[in-house]
């Protein structure tokens, strides 16, 4: 007969305060990124209602300045950094031959846009890079004149305004599931 085990698990001092500081953490990055979302908005509602483009103060740029360490991998949604060593590798392979008028797309590897929007932006021969990716934490790393939901289950719904105008394309799909390769083909 089965019989109940009357004992309830109980984690250890060390693992309730890893725990606690855990989920403290995770408090302090969502607070983080509703203060940068907001702020974001703001500095997106005046730019437009003024009548600039994308060009933003110096020192607004410094103060929410974003790099991959900031998103923490979501594994639900299948996210993986790839290390810095590879994102720069990629991101040179991306960069070499274009010029100002090259546009790239960087779908599903945040990490290589943040790579290369942490270089200085003098260096850079094109400003014509784009992140589209499904979780749309990373409008705030791109800004939204830079960034494009993106859903592997609708592949051909992307900006209008990038439609058959991208030179260079880097994609990484989210899952290694078969029914998700096909929908990258």
């Amino acid at each position: 007969m089965f019989e109940l085990d009357d004992d309830i698990p109980v984690l250890s001092a060390e693992s309730l305060a890893a725990l606690q500081e855990f989920r403290d953490e995770q408090k302090d990055r969502l607070a983080k990124f509703a203060e940068l979302y907001e702020g974001a908005e703001n500095e997106y509602s005046s730019r437009k209602e003024e009548g600039e483009k994308s060009n933003t103060d110096k020192s607004t740029q410094k103060k929410t300045a974003l790099t991959i360490d900031d998103f923490q991998e979501d594994w639900q949604l299948s996210q993986f950094w790839y290390s810095d060593e590879t994102a720069n590798i990629l991101a040179d392979a991306l960069l070499e031959g274009a010029d100002e008028n090259t546009v790239i797309c960087i779908v599903s590897a945040p990490s290589v846009y943040a790579m290369i929007k942490a270089r200085n932006p003098s260096t850079l021969p094109t400003q014509k890079i784009y992140l589209f990716e499904f979780d749309r934490r990373f409008a705030l790393l791109s800004g939204k004149d830079h960034f494009g939901f993106y859903d592997y289950n609708q592949p051909e719904e992307f900006r209008d305004d990038l439609k058959g105008k991208v030179d260079r394309l880097l994609i990484d799909p989210p899952f290694l599931e078969p029914e998700c390769q096909q929908n990258h083909h």
